[in-house]
């Protein structure tokens, strides 16, 4: 079968600019069908959801799967699906209905296809009841249900344990999904399919890649497994490598802070296997958006399989950074190979980050015992004309004091940083002996007293 299906999944949709994710790769392989005739049910969604643009493509997926396993049998000239394998179709909306038995003529089945309409609710508890009858217990065929849907179940009993059934009866499920008008859970598509979900579901919001999708698993089951596997994965700029977990499959190593390979020697060579790798990367980047993981993955084998790894996006969330001085402007300058020394007039150097703090103490006067006292400061600045332009408020809150009697008290070092880039003095140039002129205010009030609105209730 080659290459059955290939998967990269991350385990977040969202991160904080620095913020790390994990990153699984999967893929499956199985012997040839040619060696290891297969039954493969084609379970497809003929739902409501599905009418129009969606239904057309899923036909043409669906018959271009039945031709390349046809080919791969020597079934072209024929119109026969050899070696021993067979299709079967079973189609389903609010209930299901099995289109053809497992047969090996190609235009039964194509004609089959072509008949189905959509239409009514999506019962896929029943889909995989119908699709699992399809199968004799007695044959040594493998068994295989290709699930295509493009929404989630609206009718009929819970399919989790149906599909749990199939499995448990070495039926291997692969489920491909169209994220449709009402929505795909893809968790339960992961549910129903076979271990490990990631090599056994792929999902696309886009109806014109399905012919895409059932190509490349029909071109796959077609192969006779997979040798000498090299895949390359090269993240894009903005994230790192921070570490590889060991694969279950052969060995997984770091070229560089973005970049690692991945080497299988055999994969389902003699009976369908799985392999996963797991890698850790973390966003370096400076910049918020919905970025691409990767720049590019590739892959290659001795066999020849085409293999397309999904392009997974995380939404990086990044705190406002503020460059307020700009890097200065080189000056060039050239040393000769034999000068022991140089004198080079570098130009001027102005002063940076200009401006001032204005610190202010002030006196509270008859500041009762017992009493916590709030203190607000304004700080203006005044231009030529008169007017005020606000440059800062803090409010604080004076503790009591147990002296006997009511006492001045003395705030200190209230401070105010004024910028440069404030000035609003009306100078032609912003320096540092520009004069600058403020106004400041208090307001001060007791917040404890022993007044009370009538019927109030005390409040501390």
């Amino acid at each position: 079968m080659g290459i059955t299906s290939s998967n990269k999944v991350i385990n977040v949709d969202r991160i904080d600019c620095d913020g790390s994710l994990r990153v699984t790769l999967a893929l499956t392989a199985a012997p040839d069908i040619v060696s290891n005739p297969t039954d493969i049910a084609l379970v497809l969604d003929r739902s409501g959801s599905m009418t129009g643009t969606p239904l057309a493509n899923m036909k043409t997926g669906a018959k271009t799967f039945i031709d390349i396993i046809a080919e791969a049998t020597g079934g072209t000239a024929s119109g026969q699906i050899g070696y021993g394998s067979r299709i079967g179709i079973v189609s389903f909306a609010s209930t299901a209905t099995t289109d053809t038995p497992l047969i090996t003529s190609v235009n039964t089945l194509k004609n089959a296809v072509d008949s189905l309409t959509a239409g009514g609710n999506t019962n896929h508890a029943d889909a995989f009841t119908k699709a699992t009858q399809l199968f004799d217990p007695s044959s040594g065929n493998a068994k295989v249900i290709v699930m295509f849907t493009d929404g989630n179940t609206t009718t009929g009993a819970p399919p989790a344990p149906v599909a749990a059934a199939a499995r448990a009866q070495g039926i291997i499920i692969y489920c491909i999904g169209l994220v449709g008008s009402d929505g795909l859970d893809v968790n339960a598509l992961n549910d129903w399919a076979t271990d490990p979900s990631a090599s056994h579901v792929a999902v696309t919001p886009d109806a014109a890649e399905l012919e895409e999708l059932f190509a490349e698993l029909a071109a796959n089951i077609t192969k006779p497994g997979a040798t000498n596997i090299v895949i390359d994965e090269v993240l894009n700029p903005d994230f790192a490598v921070t570490s590889i977990q060991s694969p279950n499959k052969g060995t997984a190593t770091m070229l560089n802070a973005t970049s690692l390979r991945w080497n299988i020697p055999e994969l389902g060579v003699t009976a369908s296997e799985s392999a996963v790798l797991e890698f850790f990367v973390r966003h370096v980047g400076q910049n918020p958006g919905t970025k691409l993981v990767n720049q590019s993955i590739t892959y290659t084998d001795n066999e020849g399989n085409q293999v397309i790894f999904p392009a997974p996006t995380v939404s990086v969330e990044c705190d406002i950074v503020i460059h307020p001085e700009e890097c200065p402007a080189p000056v060039d300058l050239t040393i000769d190979g034999c000068s022991d020394s140089v004198v080079v007039d570098l130009g001027d150097v102005y002063m940076e980050s200009l401006g001032r703090v204005i610190q202010m103490d002030v006196t509270v006067k008859n500041v009762c015992p017992g009493r916590r006292v709030a203190l607000a400061a304004i700080l203006t600045e005044v231009d030529e004309q008169g007017m005020e332009y606000q440059r800062g408020m803090k409010a604080m809150t004076l503790p009591a004091h147990s002296y006997p009697t009511c006492r001045d008290v003395l705030v200190k070092c209230i401070k105010f940083v004024v910028p440069e880039d404030l000035d609003v003095s009306g100078a032609s140039t912003q320096a540092m002996c520009n004069p600058r002129n403020f106004k400041a205010r208090f307001i001060a009030h007791n917040i404890d007293t022993d007044y009370r609105c009538c019927e109030a209730e005390l409040t501390l």
